[in-house]
Formats: C-alpha cells, sequence, structure tokens
C-alpha cells in the first residue's frame, strides 16, 4: 500500500485505483485502508467511494471519451497518469454534481504530486480535461457510435464485450442490459441476525435507534437491509448479534435446510458465512465441517464462530478436490459453493468484471472435480447443494447436468423461496436485476442410493 497518507476524497480515491494498479488489491479493502488513513469527514468518505466505485464501474467509458480528446494512444500514458485522467474524465462526464473547475484542477494536483509526471505531462492533462470540461458544459460531448447493441452495451456499462456477449447469449438483450445497470448500481448493506441471540425486530429498533437507515427484507425473514453504514464496528456486529452476508447466499443455506443433531459439510467455506448460518439454522446441535485450503481462512472461520457463540463448527484443512475416505457416506447435508469466475458479484466488486476470458475458461473442469469428489460424502437420503457466485450457464447449470447424467443415484429437488417463487428442476439463478441480490446460482439435489 502507499505509505503517504492521503488527506482529500480525491487523494483516497488516487491511491485506491494506483494499489489495484500495482498490487493486485481488491478495492474494497484498498479503499477501507486508505478512508481509514485520511480520517475523512462523512461528506468526504461518501465522495471517495463514488469516485475510487464509479472509475471502476465505468472504466471502459472513460478511456472511451480519453481516446477522443487526447492525441497521445492510451498505451502511451503512464499508468498513474492514466488513472488520474480517468478521475477527471468521470467527473467532468459522467456527474453532475461536482464543479468543473474543482474536478479539472485537483485532478492536476494529483497529477503534480503523486504521478511523477513532468511539467509536460501535467500540462497536456490539463489541456485534455479542459476540453472535456468545455464539451461538458457545452453539452457537445461525443455520443457512443457502436456497430450493435452488444458493443454499445460494452461501452456504456463498461463491461468487456465477450461477457456482454455472453450473457446476451444467455439472457437476451434487454434481460442483460438491466443485470449491467444492476452491476453498477449500489449494493445495500445486507444484515442477517443471528435468531439464536435475538430477532429481527429488536435489532431492527436498535439499528434505527442508533441512526442506521434500515428495513427488513420484505422476502427473507432473518436478513435486514441497510442503505449504508459501517455495521461491522457496531456492538451487535462485534457481540455476534448480527454478521454481514448477502440474502442470495442466507437462501443457499434456507435451501439446504440443515437440521439440528446432523453432519453437514461446508467443503469451500471461506470466509465462513454459509457455515455460520448452517449451525445457526441446526441450533448449535451437530457437526459442521467448514473446510478451506488455507491455514489463515480456517483462523477466520473459527474466530467468526467465537464471535457467533457457535460451538459445533469444526475448521478443517481441507481440499475440496481431494478425497477424505473417512467422510465417504457420512454427512447428512453437504454443500459445495466452488470456486467461480466470481460475475454475480461485480456489484460489490466491480473490478471482477475486468477478467480475462482465458482466466476463467477452466473453471468448469474445477467445478466438475469438485462435485465429483463432495457427492461421496452425501449419505443415502442426504442433501447435496451445489452453488456459485457467477450467473454464468456454463459455470452453473452445465456443470450440474452433466454430473446428473452422470450420476442417476442423484436426482434434482424442486425447491420454493419467497425470494425466487418455484423451480420444478431444482436450479434457480438469482439476478441483482430481479431478486435484487448477488448473482448467484443454487441446486439442490438427493442422493437416492
Amino acid at each position: 500500500m502507499i505509505k503517504k497518507r492521503p488527506h482529500t476524497a480525491r487523494e483516497v480515491a488516487a491511491f485506491t485505483l494506483f494499489s489495484m494498479e500495482e498490487e493486485g488489491a481488491w478495492s474494497d479493502g484498498a479503499l477501507h485502508h486508505y478512508l481509514d488513513r485520511a480520517d475523512l469527514a462523512p461528506r468526504d468518505r461518501a465522495l471517495a467511494t463514488r469516485l475510487a466505485y464509479g472509475i471502476i464501474q465505468n472504466r471502459l467509458l472513460c478511456d472511451w471519451y480519453l481516446r477522443q480528446f487526447s492525441k497521445v494512444r492510451l498505451s502511451k500514458i503512464a499508468p498513474r497518469v492514466h488513472i488520474c485522467l480517468q478521475l477527471g474524465i468521470y467527473q467532468l462526464a459522467l456527474t453532475d454534481r461536482i464543479p468543473a473547475h474543482a474536478a479539472v484542477a485537483e485532478t492536476v494536483t494529483l497529477i503534480r504530486n503523486y504521478a511523477h509526471a513532468n511539467e509536460r505531462t501535467v500540462g497536456f492533462a490539463n489541456g485534455v480535461l479542459r476540453a472535456v470540461a468545455q464539451a461538458a458544459a457545452d453539452n457537445q460531448l461525443p455520443r457512443l457510435n457502436c456497430p450493435d447493441k452488444e458493443s454499445f452495451y460494452s461501452l456504456h456499462y463498461s463491461h468487456p464485450e465477450w461477457l456482454v456477449r455472453l450473457l446476451t447469449a444467455q439472457y437476451g438483450q434487454k434481460p442483460t442490459a438491466a443485470i449491467l445497470a444492476a452491476n453498477n448500481a449500489t449494493a445495500p448493506v445486507s444484515i442477517r441476525v443471528n435468531l439464536l441471540r435475538s430477532d429481527r425486530d429488536t435489532v431492527l429498533k436498535r439499528l434505527i435507534e442508533d441512526g442506521f437507515t434500515v428495513h427488513p427484507h420484505p422476502k427473507a425473514a432473518s436478513m435486514i437491509l441497510a442503505e449504508s453504514g459501517d455495521i461491522a464496528s457496531h456492538p451487535l456486529f462485534t457481540e455476534g448479534v448480527v454478521t454481514i452476508q448477502d440474502t442470495a447466499s442466507a437462501v443457499c443455506v434456507e435451501l439446504l435446510d440443515p437440521q439440528p443433531d446432523t453432519l453437514v459439510l461446508d467443503c469451500c467455506a471461506a470466509p465462513g458465512g454459509k457455515t455460520f448460518y448452517i449451525a445457526e439454522r441446526m441450533h448449535n446441535q451437530g457437526t459442521v465441517i467448514s473446510c478451506d485450503i488455507y491455514e489463515h481462512k480456517l483462523e477466520k472461520i473459527q474466530a467468526g464462530a467465537q464471535r457467533l457463540g457457535l460451538s459445533i463448527v469444526q475448521p478443517t484443512l481441507q481440499d475440496a478436490a481431494q478425497p477424505r475416505a473417512e467422510w465417504v457416506g457420512k454427512a447428512d447435508s453437504v454443500l459445495c459453493d466452488v470456486p467461480c469466475s466470481g460475475m454475480g458479484i461485480i456489484r460489490k466488486k466491480p473490478e471482477i468484471r475486468y477478467k480475462d476470458a482465458d482466466e476463467i475458461q477452466n473453471l468448469p473442469e474445477i467445478q466438475k472435480k469438485i462435485l465429483e469428489n463432495c457427492a461421496n460424502y452425501v449419505k443415502p437420503g442426504g442433501t447435496l447443494v451445489y452453488s456459485t457466485c457467477t450467473i454464468l450457464e456454463r459455470e452453473n447449470q452445465a456443470v450440474v447436468q452433466e454430473f446428473l447424467q452422470q450420476h442417476p443415484e442423484f436426482e434434482a429437488v424442486p425447491i420454493e423461496h419467497p425470494v425466487f417463487g418455484t423451480s420444478e428442476n431444482g436450479m434457480i439463478t438469482l439476478l441483482p436485476s430481479i431478486h435484487d441480490t448477488d448473482g448467484f446460482f443454487i441446486a439442490k439435489l438427493r442422493r437416492l442410493t
């Protein structure tokens, strides 16, 4: 991370983007790091967050505008200068409440102070930003001129064209546009109440008294939605009364329907949200074996279980793709929340959209291997749930359908939940544009023999 302490909202945003570019940092972690160091007023914290996420969500569009106004090819612009220009263009072309003079002046200051730029580069950046500002003031910004809907959506919503075309082939043009728009919207903070320690009405009352803007989820009984706020610092969180978990993840556990005094395997458990809810649904009676391949993640699972008062969680070092002989045929319920492309959580981690298509091409083979292995742990009559946080069919329905064709000892189980209704084939893809959850896939299977 950058050692210098940021002092303004734009410095926080710029430092966040620098760390992502130079160190491969995740947006949320880098942003929170610099916000904590900057000690800004709430209004400036909100601006810093809006700028950082706004640029990530609109990177392709910002670059398109930059190409229209720059005589220098983008590949020739130094990375930090490029990032600062994106920051300036976002404020000038894609927001309407930030004064142009402030956007230009402060962006130029960032370039001068933090981009290792000489005066010629500073002058170039100043000229580009002033030209954009003038075009915006005259309502003369260039309009997107694209050969088809998919390429237009790609620029307008800043999603790679390969991803837009893939989603369009699956869902159609209008549903894809709705998904892309939802990906660029602000996700609510999803709070799940630990019903072993309190109830939703009591928690709602406490949060409202403490100044949070919250409301009960209309279709998920244990969930509360907050517009914003640092829930993780609230006593209700530190005391284990609430935890942060998306509604889609909670729905997944509710469809698994773990029962008290049973054995449940959570085969790819980190960071532990589903494990915790499984243990709570079991009334902290029975055994939950919570697996991951990294010791430090298991330590976090253990800490989370202790915070929530869950004694039946057993963090276990185990690769989900490798067999464990003593578990074969023993589990009442098995959850396989497999590694995936993450294309369902773009609104929370907007940089995920920029993954290279080749980077995720082999994921279905990994997912199949994990599903094949973990299915062996399910006892006859037991439940197997396969889930991902992606909305790509090749990682979801295709994997499950192939598994069912090869394993007649398993069958799909019809599922029902207030969040989505019913699905007779035992599979559901939750979409941010329809269900206001993370994009998430769930398939419920039963072992017959």
